[in-house]
């Protein structure tokens, strides 16, 4: 089945409003009529209505870094669905590695905010991986899996229809450090297995797996040709509009 790809940017917590609207007006002239691969941008949420403003008309999507699993209420600081969409976002990242190691998400929390995403129609790009000692320990299929499993609770196959996974080894997020084609294609092809374990198999050769970790215009292609990967979640070498663009014309 083929897979159309999706190169997404995280910017994490980079970019004022007007450093959003500089890399926009920068950014979409170079990707201009480009439609082999979705492209998609996640500001903070103090960016995000400047960078729908910006992409609209465009080839370009943008969605939030995070959303609360709960409808409304007494929980500062975070986002609801229906205020992500107010904006007019349309994709939301959940469970990113940073999210789980810095603010204690748990596979329970990133399986309510899968619940929430697809409720309103938000496309979620949930993301999972494992840490280095974890690597070492040989766990990386038993750590990916049991994300997965976490995650699906609860979801039926035509449910998760509209869910992107995203493959962020830890030990590469930030660090130069990247997973060979080979073991990227490898954790892919376990995650796949499982997917069609817990959804079946139509379900596992229609969902998109990205790949996360030190993603550069210089090992892009060699990455994002191999067959089980379909696309990128990309944190660094997103920030700058010429550097994003090389990554999508991989």
């Amino acid at each position: 089945m083929s897979r159309k790809a999706l190169i997404a940017a995280n910017w994490k917590m980079y970019k004022t409003p007007a450093e959003a609207k500089a890399f926009t007006d920068a950014f979409l002239p170079l990707v201009a009529g480009h439609t082999r691969d979705e492209i998609a941008l996640f500001p903070s949420v103090t960016s995000l209505a400047t960078v729908v403003a910006a992409v609209a008309g465009s080839n370009v999507i943008a969605g939030l870094q995070n959303m609360h699993f709960a409808e409304e209420g007494a929980y500062t600081g975070e986002t609801s669905a229906a205020m992500l969409k107010a904006v007019g976002a349309t994709h939301t990242l959940i469970g990113h590695s940073e999210r789980r190691q810095y603010f204690n998400e748990t596979d329970e929390i990133v399986n309510k905010k899968l619940h929430t995403a697809l409720k309103h129609g938000i496309v979620p790009v949930v993301c999972i991986g494992e840490h280095l000692h974890e690597r070492e320990a040989g766990l990386t299929s038993a750590i990916c899996c049991a994300q997965l499993r976490a995650a699906f609770a609860g979801i039926s196959a035509e449910a998760a229809a509209p869910v992107v996974i995203a493959y962020e080894p830890v030990w590469a997020i930030g660090t130069g450090k990247t997973a060979t084609p080979a073991m990227a294609v490898e954790a892919h092809q376990t995650i796949r297995a499982e997917i069609a374990a817990l959804l079946g198999s139509e379900a596992a050769d229609a969902m998109r797996i990205l790949y996360g970790g030190s993603v550069k215009p210089e090992n892009a292609c060699e990455l994002l040709c191999m067959a089980d990967i379909d696309g990128a979640l990309v944190g660094g070498a997103s920030l700058k509009a010429d550097s994003f663009a090389a990554i999508v014309h991989y």
